[in-house]
């Protein structure tokens, strides 16, 4: 189900992990630099998204992009941040930020891999990404405004710099300089691989004393991330209930491949070291997600194949 590169990117992110909680001094050079790493992984991954196609896209079905932008960026993680208040009340701030987070720039891949409606999953991630940097600081501002110290205006700057830059930098040379984007895609999954364990070296090299103390904490957050996990796709496939199987595919992959990536930068800023790691152990439902969407592709087709014989 999954491809070798995509075992060898599990491999890269949780070596580097292992690596920056037991041997913090690697990645001390690269702590001040998260976020710019993170501004060169989303150029790379915004290289195979044409902007043109995508408004074509969402011409044919606006009220359902709007729907699920409105259910993925403010219902969703209102609701999962108040259930996480009354069932793990440490864990509802990581809750409500991946919550929040925008469709991950790779949903589009997972959907292709469970036979969803790739085209679909694009729009929404093109759909939710640029709204980010304002409902993301809105939510944590109302939600977390009281427990947490935060400037509002620094949230909406870093997320705003971090997603709008790559985007302009990428239609810049699809325009001007068009003969540059091929090399860059063939080098993408590379450079990817070593941007990944960078920025883990960076966030996790800081809390390495924290997690030499509580090394229960890893598990007991890949359980949330993947409880999470399964919270965000159940409804975001619901919300396309009347469409067929594809599409309904299309929305659990969209509410549920987020941009953890963008959490773990975010996070590592602006909160202590539970919220990173929560959004780093992400991943792992954020592959394993494919497994219970084949089968659920499965037995939806199921009842039509035996009523066509």
């Amino acid at each position: 189900m999954l491809r070798t590169k995509d075992y060898v990117l599990l491999l890269v992110v949780y070596l580097s992990i292992l690596a920056a909680v037991l041997y913090p001094r690697l990645g001390s050079a690269f702590q001040p630099y998260p976020q710019h790493f993170l501004m060169v992984l989303f150029f790379l991954s915004f290289l195979t998204v044409r902007l043109d196609e995508i408004g074509a896209l969402l011409k044919r079905s606006p009220s359902a992009v709007a729907l699920f932008t409105l259910f993925k960026l403010l219902l969703l993680p209102a609701g999962i941040y108040f259930l996480f208040l009354f069932l793990a009340p440490s864990y509802a701030p990581s809750a409500l930020l991946l919550a929040a987070v925008s469709t991950g720039v790779t949903a589009p891949f997972i959907s292709t891999v469970v036979g969803g409606n790739s085209a679909l999953v694009m729009v929404l991630v093109v759909a939710t990404s640029p709204l980010v940097p304002i409902t993301l600081p809105l939510l944590v501002e109302i939600f977390l405004g009281q427990s947490v110290s935060l400037s509002f205006v620094a949230m909406l700057r870093m997320l705003a710099t971090v997603i709008f830059i790559p985007i302009i930098a990428v239609e810049i040379l699809r325009r001007w300089a068009p003969r540059t984007l091929p090399p860059l895609l063939k080098l993408n999954y590379p450079i990817s691989l070593v941007l990944f364990a960078v920025i883990n070296l960076g966030v996790f090299s800081q809390y390495a004393d924290f997690f030499r103390r509580e090394p229960a904490l890893l598990i007991e957050a890949t359980g949330v991330a993947t409880l999470l996990c399964g919270l965000f796709a159940v409804p975001g496939c619901l919300l396309f209930r009347k469409g067929p199987v594809a599409d309904r595919l299309a929305g659990a992959v969209a509410a549920g491949n987020i941009n953890n990536v963008l959490v773990i930068v975010f996070a590592s800023r602006f909160f202590g070291p539970l919220e990173p790691t929560v959004a780093a152990m992400y991943l792992i439902p954020y592959f394993a997600i494919i497994i219970p969407l084949r089968f659920y592709k499965t037995r939806a087709r199921g009842p039509r194949a035996k009523v066509s014989r």
